[in-house]
């Protein structure tokens, strides 16, 4: 027997399409798909039909699913779940001790050189049981449940040797094996460059490359590789080397991009067709007009940036230019402890200065897209995955990011089911 929701009274149904669209670009990303008073039918874990009040039908709804559950939803608004495209979720312990450097003055590169960043989290990871890192990230992935996320892509990264990020990744696959939530899994051993590699990264490089991803592959653990090219990380010719090793095995791209500097990681990520390029603070005419011939999706970390106090990307400028824009949230323990998406729109407002209507898009159909999930993720269309949220009873959709302190979501749905 078929099982189902069927929302009604909705004040402001959010991101609707009647055409799917992998992506919005450029001056449509200002554009909303909404439906004023309207229902939402949701049947065994996909969106059924949705419209009008005035349209819908219910004889013959409860003819066919006598077993509908009915939420009503007046004054209350129902958006598609957030898509995180860009976290590193599992991970051991906390860096707060860092945080409080940082306000003393240390930059993150600094911080890096003292032994401290990532390798202080590779520390952490190495000396914490597999059972121990899954208990652990399971409290933060029950978190951005609460937050509205409905799909997550997590990146492994802090155990740098064969090991560790084979244990990451087999906790990343337990997630996903786990929980409601939509997961994907990217393989990224060029975080950062292991202390017993320090003054050789090019051996590192070959372990990665020569041990690191067969073994990764054989055990289909990764959905994607992922590369940190970026100043005093991997360079150009690190990255294109393990990019090529990565899609032998069937992993797309994707990449950290300058972020620190102007370090060639976009071009090298629409050179191999990367599905995302990530993070871009330093992006100038040159990476905008080669994204802009691409299938590579510019994901902006506004979090991350925030945090650290750096230059934000030029969000204004690329969507001007005609791209599209994802936001994430880069969750992790160093420079972006938090995996509130609806903080993103926020920041997305305050800092990109963009509007609310784009960074609704940022975060849902362009950052589902920025997962390889937009056929089935990201907006309110029929046949799409049943991952909702139902908000409390506010004004408008622009509410959303411009309340930034407040917690505004009330019922989260995921394939169909009311999340409790």
């Amino acid at each position: 027997m078929l099982t189902g929701l069927l929302i009604k009274n909705i004040k402001c149904l959010v991101q609707v399409e009647d055409t799917l669209r992998l992506k919005v670009c450029g001056d449509d990303m200002s554009e909303l798909g909404t439906i004023n008073d309207a229902f939402l039918l949701l049947i065994d874990g996909l969106i059924s039909n949705f419209g009008k009040m005035e349209d819908l039908d219910f004889e013959n709804i409860f003819k066919d699913n006598p077993n509908i559950e009915i939420i009503d939803a007046a004054g209350k608004m129902v958006f598609p779940s957030f898509c995180d495209s860009h976290t590193h979720i599992v991970y051991a312990g906390s860096r707060e001790i860092e945080y409080s450097e940082k306000m003393q003055g240390l930059s993150y590169e600094e911080i890096a050189k003292n032994g401290g960043g990532i390798l202080n989290s590779a520390k952490l990871l190495h000396n914490t049981t597999e059972e121990e890192l899954f208990l652990q990230s399971m409290k933060r992935i029950n978190e951005i449940i609460s937050f509205g996320t409905g799909a997550v892509e997590i990146k492994s990264g802090y155990g740098l040797n064969l090991n560790d990020e084979v244990k990451m990744l087999k906790v990343i696959r337990r997630i996903k094996d786990t929980c409601p939530v939509e997961v994907k899994s990217t393989f990224l051993g060029a975080h950062s460059v292991p202390e017993p590699y320090i003054s050789n990264r090019e051996k590192y490089v070959d372990l990665i490359i020569n041990e690191m991803i067969p073994v990764i592959a054989s055990f289909e653990l990764a959905d994607y590789i992922d590369v940190f090219c970026d100043r005093g990380f991997f360079s150009v010719e690190d990255t294109e080397r393990i990019l090529m090793a990565g899609m032998k095995y069937g992993m797309r791209a994707k990449l950290h991009a300058n972020e620190l500097d102007f370090s060639g990681g976009v071009q090298t990520g629409v050179k191999y067709n990367a599905l995302s390029v990530d993070h871009l603070e330093c992006t100038g005419d040159e990476e905008i007009n080669l994204l802009l011939g691409s299938e590579t999706m510019p994901t902006i970390l506004p979090g991350s940036s925030f945090f650290l106090g750096m230059e934000d990307a030029p969000a204004r400028k690329m969507i001007g230019a005609g791209l599209p824009v994802a936001l994430a949230s880069d969750y992790n323990p160093g420079s972006s402890p938090s995996g509130n998406m609806k903080l993103i729109m926020s920041l997305g407002c305050i800092r990109l200065k963009m509007l609310p209507s784009e960074v609704i898009n940022a975060v849902t159909i362009n950052s589902a897209y920025a997962m390889g999930l937009s056929e089935t993720h990201g907006s309110i269309a029929k046949g799409k995955v049943a991952n909702v949220f139902i908000t409390k009873e506010i004004p408008s959709f622009e509410f959303m990011p411009y309340a930034y302190g407040s917690n505004l979501i009330e019922t989260v749905i995921l394939k169909g089911k009311i999340i409790k």
